[in-house]
């Protein structure tokens, strides 16, 4: 390890670090402004200039700099102080100057670094550069006569999102960012070029001119559009949240979110329940709480009670549930709406076990029955980085726009026990090999087949396992640690026949089974379960109210409640206890802290932030075959994909314009 002295302290820094790196181990503050940290180094700005001896005897970039042993580094010298004032006035030639009316203004690098290391004055008197605007989407707006060049947002989409789409267009003071012929980006990671852009160049359209970051409530919470568990922080104004964005969690989602995952937020005040409601000859009509549980205690449901969970339900309303049921006597608790009912009685056999760093690491990775870039946009950026090592890429479905080099293999699940001879070369020798099993092969019972894989080709050694299943549903794990799931998934449900079903905001399922049953709707937005629905019990989203998910890497997170539920809506989990009353039983928890703590008392691993301990892999059985074909994926439409989202009016838009070729809209409106 070199050591180096930065103003006059000497300090040892890591191999092949740079001098800017060096100058932050140090505790300096170095400018920049082209500079990222999971990016690479593009040396465009020159803010973090500094001088070093030995060299030439001019002030040098930083960031592209290696540190070496014995190097000087002045960071505080006359020659770095006029040096940066030098190009940050230069900077600020073609800049509008425009931050009263700019989104980015209270957040925005150019105006602190400009504070901080700027001359206070400009000597340039000249006429302004201006540059047209550009069309980049529904998502992001463009205000291009701010950009400083800095092609951060060129790296993202090339490096991280794997997607061409944003380049840039000729030289020097001329240079525009621009998209490809001026397209709209239409990658599911498209507007992390948002929170990436130094200045007010890139900015959120859905956002623009509708708050401050200052009158803003930030509020640390968990994102629930998929299973990934993406870390965010929820901004909000009043009882409304304003916006989403990315917190850093290197575990988990790195510093991205999906554009699902920042823009769906707008359907949270959209199309919301926030009243009883009584069908009543046929329609369903307003009511109080108190109509609505007696109604419910009328029929006299007994044991013949079950309770369906949806996508987005947090494990104390899950628990909850499950608790009110056993009080009743039943056990008939399901989470897996759409009919799935593979063997969970091992959770390590359907977990995401080489976690999302890990899978950065694999040399040959077999994707079966599962679109990454929309079940799961970050992991699929995860499985770039290890292409970009080296590895190699199968996959087994209906073909899908890879952001990096992998070969389909068809779309017959029999291949996974009769695998091309290259296929099993790159296996056999790998040392690191993975399989992702995701819902379309699941559906299919390939489970078993997928454990048979892992055994034959040695996925699970030391230090390593494999083995993986991707759910695209952010309450699935949780669901599974809390028992919600029945041997033979919703069908045992339906045979059983209950006289009351309990949806909790499950809205992806078939209610025609249960016409006979008197259906309860426990969810927050008019969506196809509130539709199917006799009595609807408003709730409240995952924004209004405390809560734990575990995502599919079995991963336990912990969100907290931004705003409160509208109207008359409550928190689930005391819709749940209310029942307990007007059911005549006893559940053992008045309050959030009692329900917690008896569901950590049960699953003991729901108490502790980080990765849930399942166990060893269950062994596979060789005789496991998959047959059949994985038609489609179960995902159709990225956008649209549970009930937050289709109440957005952002992301229908960007349904309608990316995916289904509606009509683009002008870059003037």
């Amino acid at each position: 390890m070199p050591k180096v002295t930065v103003d006059g302290q000497e300090i040892e820094v890591p191999d092949g670090a740079t001098v800017l790196q060096a100058c932050e181990l140090a505790g300096k503050e170095i400018p920049r402004f082209c500079y990222h940290e999971r990016l690479s180094i593009a040396g465009n700005c020159r803010m973090c200039l500094v001088e070093v001896k030995p060299g030439p005897p001019k002030p040098q970039a930083s960031c592209a700099l290696p540190a070496t042993e014995g190097q000087e580094i002045r960071t505080d010298s006359e020659m770095v102080k006029t040096a940066r004032e030098g190009v940050m006035e230069f900077l600020l030639i073609n800049h509008p100057l425009d931050c009263p009316i700019c989104d980015q203004g209270g957040e925005c690098d150019l105006q602190d670094q400009s504070v901080a290391y700027g001359r206070g004055a400009t000597r340039y008197e000249e006429n302004k550069r201006a540059v047209t605007e550009k069309y980049m989407g529904p998502l992001i707006k463009t205000v291009m006569t701010r950009c400083i060049h800095c092609t951060r947002c060129v790296r993202f989409s090339e490096e991280i999102a794997g997607v061409d789409e944003i380049g840039a267009l000729y030289r020097g003071e001329d240079m525009q960012i621009t998209t490809y012929l001026e397209q709209a980006a239409e990658h599911e990671l498209s507007a992390n070029v948002i929170d990436l852009c130094p200045v007010g160049a890139l900015t959120s359209r859905p956002y623009a001119f509708e708050a401050r970051p200052w009158e803003l409530k930030k509020t640390l919470s968990i994102d629930v559009s998929d299973a990934v568990g993406s870390n965010i922080r929820l901004d909000s104004r009043g009882r409304e949240v304003m916006r989403a964005l990315p917190r850093i969690n290197d575990d988990v989602n790195e510093e991205w979110i999906s554009d699902k995952a920042r823009y769906q937020v707008d359907g949270l005040s959209k199309r919301r329940l926030d009243k009883v409601f009584l069908r009543k000859r046929g329609k369903l009509q307003q009511a109080s709480w108190d109509e609505a549980f007696k109604a419910i205690a009328k029929t006299k449901p007994g044991k013949d009670i079950a309770a369906i969970a949806g996508d987005m339900v947090d494990c104390e309303t899950m628990f909850a549930a499950k608790a009110l049921l056993k009080a009743c006597g039943s056990t008939l608790v399901e989470g897996r709406q759409t009919g799935m009912d593979y063997d969970v009685s091992n959770l390590a056999a359907v977990n995401f076990n080489s976690t999302f760093g890990g899978i950065e690491t694999a040399d040959a990775v077999l994707i079966v029955g599962s679109h990454i870039r929309w079940e799961a946009a970050l992991v699929n950026v995860r499985i770039r980085k290890a292409v970009k090592r080296g590895a190699r890429v199968f996959v087994v479905g209906p073909h899908w726009d890879t952001t990096y080099p992998a070969e389909f293999l068809g779309d017959d699940l029999s291949v996974l026990g009769e695998l091309p001879k290259h296929v099993v070369e790159a296996f056999k020798g790998a040392e690191r090999p993975a399989i992702i099993m995701g819902g379309a092969a699941l559906a299919k019972g390939a489970l078993g087949a997928g454990l048979a894989f892992a055994e034959s080709y040695g996925l699970v050694k030391d230090g390593w396992n494999g083995f993986n299943v991707l759910h695209f549903s952010a309450a699935r794990m949780g669901g599974l640690m809390l028992g919600f799931a029945q041997k033979g998934g919703l069908k045992d449900i339906v045979a059983a026949k209950p006289k009351v079903v309990f949806s909790l905001g499950a809205d992806e399922m078939d209610f025609e089974p249960f016409a006979d049953a008197l259906k309860v709707y426990i969810g927050h937005h008019g969506d196809r379960g509130a539709h199917a629905a006799d009595i609807i019990l408003p709730a409240a989203s995952f924004a209004e109210k405390d809560g734990t998910y575990v995502n599919t890497e079995g991963r336990v997170q912990f969100a907290e409640k931004a705003v409160f539920a509208p109207g008359d809506a409550r928190e689930d989990w005391t819709i749940l206890r209310a029942l307990a009353d007007a059911l005549k039983v006893e559940v053992g928890f008045d309050s959030f802290a009692e329900l917690q703590a008896a569901m950590i008392r049960e699953v003991p691993a729901l108490g502790e932030e980080g990765l849930a301990a399942y166990g060893a892999l269950p062994k596979g059985g060789s005789a496991a075959k998959a047959e059949g074909r994985i038609a489609a994926y179960p995902i159709k439409d990225f956008y649209l994909t549970n009930p937050i989202a289709r109440a957005s009016a952002v992301m229908q838009q960007c349904s309608s314009e990316l995916l289904g070729g509606g009509e683009l809209a002008e870059a003037a409106e």
